[in-house]
């Protein structure tokens, strides 16, 4: 093997001449891929005066010497662009963004949060979760699903929303899933602050099932908001 599993980074071989030149590459790798800050995943060619050291996630149909490398990292190194596959579950800031990004195996992607609380468990693995997930959903077209989704076997008790960003479009939007489009909200606002709280009798979901804002009206051509699943979980015993 003449290189590392995980970041891919060249070994040095027994009795190899130039050393300095695979200990560098090596060097010049985890300088990019260590603490990975990004300036932009918006890009689709390189900007015109990178700085040294500055980082890119290449976005889709890139041109250029960027072309055939989309959601490669690149990074300006000794006046020339490195490029670095990424691995699933790698993570990056995202500075113009202000966020933080996942690669899960195809695409970066925003990551959920929440929290979880274990209300109860027994010795032999049994558990009641309660958990609450979050998404910033940008919304466009005719409705918009959401990333994260209620799990299989969950019961959900509410999804709440608030608008983060004032909704252009639509006059209002629903808050559901495919077959009940306003299960947890019909007619909310599309004034940015506004916020609502869901709450629906305890329901049990059989499949992954995600979430859809609808647009009333008209299409959404802006705005975000975001989404919270509030639920619990059952955990069979694992011995």
């Amino acid at each position: 093997m003449n290189e590392t599993p995980n970041l891919v980074l060249p070994y040095i071989l027994e009795a190899q001449a130039q050393k300095h030149v695979t200990h560098n590459e090596a060097i010049r790798a985890l300088d990019a891929l260590v603490q990975l800050v990004i300036t932009s995943q918006s890009l689709t060619e390189p900007p015109t005066a990178p700085l040294e050291g500055e980082r890119y996630i290449i976005a889709a149909n890139a041109t250029g010497v960027w072309a055939g490398k989309d959601a490669q990292i690149t990074a300006w190194q000794d006046g020339a662009w490195a490029y670095y596959i990424p691995k699933a579950g790698w993570q990056a800031w995202v500075i113009d963004q202000v966020q933080m990004l996942y690669f899960d195996g195809t695409t970066w992607q925003i990551p959920p949060r929440g929290m979880s609380l274990i209300a109860n468990a027994t010795p032999n693995g049994a558990q009641t979760r309660f958990d609450i997930i979050e998404e910033d959903i940008p919304l466009v077209g005719a409705f918009t699903d959401s990333t994260i989704v209620i799990p299989d076997r969950a019961i959900v008790f509410a999804v709440t929303t608030h608008t983060t960003t004032a909704i252009t479009g639509a006059s209002s939007y629903d808050c559901g899933i495919v077959g009940d489009l306003a299960k947890y909200g019909g007619t909310l606002s599309i004034t940015a602050g506004s916020t609502n709280s869901g709450v629906t009798g305890p329901t049990a979901f059989y499949a992954n099932t995600p979430i859809r804002l609808t647009a009333n009206t008209a299409n959404f051509t802006g705005g975000s908001v975001r989404i919270a699943i509030h639920m619990m979980l059952c955990g069979a015993p694992t011995s």
